[in-house]
C-alpha cells in the first residue's frame, strides 16, 4: 500500500486529508511542521509528500531543499493557498511534482495523488464516485 506524508500545520485540515485518503485505500502519516516532516522522512519511506508551504519554523520550500540535499526525495505535491506558487514551480526554482491550490476539492487532490502514484508504477486506488 502506498504511504503518503501529509505536512500540514492545520490539525483540522490534516485530519480531513488523512481520513479522505484512507477512504481511497491510501495510508498516510501527518507531520505538523517542517522538523517533524524531515524526521518522518528519515524514519520511514514515503511514496508521496503532500506539502503545505506555510509551516511554523522552516517553510515548505526549506523542506524541499533539505530533502533534495539528503537524497531522500519522494515526489512532492505542494498544497498551498499562496498565489505565486504555480509561477515559482514553472520557473523551476524548486523541484516539485505539482501544485494543488487551497481551498481544494477533495476529488482534485485524489486525482493528483493517483497521477503521481501511477507514475511510480504503484497500484492506483479507484476514485469513489462523486455524489450526484
Amino acid at each position: 500500500m502506498p504511504q503518503i506524508l501529509i505536512v500540514e500545520d492545520n490539525p483540522r485540515l490534516s485530519a480531513v486529508m488523512k481520513k479522505g485518503l484512507a477512504k481511497h485505500g491510501l495510508a498516510s502519516v501527518v507531520a505538523h511542521d517542517s522538523d517533524e516532516a524531515l524526521q518522518q522522512v528519515q524514519q520511514d519511506t514515503f511514496d508521496l509528500i503532500l506539502l503545505d508551504l506555510g509551516l511554523p519554523g522552516k517553510d515548505g520550500w526549506t523542506v524541499v531543499r533539505e530533502l533534495s540535499q539528503q537524497g531522500k526525495r519522494p515526489p512532492i505535491l505542494v498544497v498551498s493557498a499562496r498565489s505565486d506558487v504555480n509561477e515559482t514551480i514553472e520557473q523551476g526554482q524548486y523541484d516539485v511534482n505539482g501544485y494543488i491550490p487551497k481551498p481544494f476539492k477533495f476529488h482534485d487532490l485524489i486525482a493528483q495523488v493517483q497521477k503521481q502514484l501511477g507514475k511510480q508504477g504503484l497500484c492506483q486506488p479507484q476514485l469513489n464516485p462523486l455524489p450526484a
